[in-house]
């Protein structure tokens, strides 16, 4: 056999076994990126005249309420950041406390890259956590006030904002106190303020995963503004 038909054989039976492990390496290691949850509706639209279903996920509303510098801010400020949020009060006893410190722990493990994500934590009882109070319940956590906000506002604002927007009585199972909210959930907005997850914040497990998943999301390209690419 000559050493041409040889190469030939070897190429011809090497590619299958190599293209093999190559779907078996990057298979095992796909991707699972954080997963979509809550619509608000779908739509069916015809691109180069084929029908498709867009599914339109709800997005938390533009919010405005005052942080903890005393400052009116609003989450259209917060443009492509990637949101970490909970809801808590300064006199909780559990499990505020343990929740404010690994969100702490969350902010110094992306110290570095603190202009692509915010952290917020609204408080549940706006009657007894004035702006000071909640200054000095930050500054006892030694928290960066750059990127997480502390916010303070109207009560049936916050719970709106709660309950319809973020889904809280959902999120807990259907056990959420519509009177006085006191839950355990970190949740985890993409930069279009879409929900992508929520995670017990007391729990170390639930925490990695939302490092992760924070990492994924700062990496996601916008798929919409690809596809505006080609558009005449």
């Amino acid at each position: 056999m000559s050493k041409k038909a040889i190469l030939a054989l070897l190429l011809v039976v090497g590619f299958p076994v190599t293209a093999y492990y190559l779907v078996k390496y990057y298979s095992e290691r796909a991707v699972d990126m954080p997963h979509h949850y809550f619509y608000d509706d779908v739509r069916d639209t015809v691109v180069d005249g084929k029908k498709r279903s867009d599914t339109i996920w709800h997005r938390i509303s533009n919010f405005s309420f005052t942080n903890q510098l005393n400052e009116k801010v609003y989450a259209d400020s917060l443009k492509d950041k990637i949101l970490v949020v909970d809801f808590f009060f300064t006199r909780c006893p559990n499990p505020c406390p343990t929740m404010t410190r690994n969100m702490k722990k969350m902010q110094d493990a992306y110290k570095k890259n603190d202009s692509l994500i915010q952290f917020i934590s609204f408080t549940v009882d706006p009657k007894r956590d004035s702006v000071n109070a909640l200054k000095n319940y930050a500054d006892r956590y030694g928290v960066q006030h750059n990127n997480w906000w502390f916010l303070t506002g109207e009560k049936k604002t916050i719970y709106d904002l709660a309950f319809n927007e973020f889904k809280a009585a959902i999120v807990d199972g259907g056990e959420a106190d519509t009177s006085f909210l006191h839950t355990n959930k970190f949740y985890l907005l993409d930069k279009k303020r879409i929900i992508r997850g929520w995670y017990d914040g007391t729990d170390t497990v639930a925490l990695t995963k939302l490092a992760r998943d924070i990492s994924l999301l700062i990496l996601e390209k916008d798929k919409t503004k690809k596809r505006n690419l080609f558009r005449k």
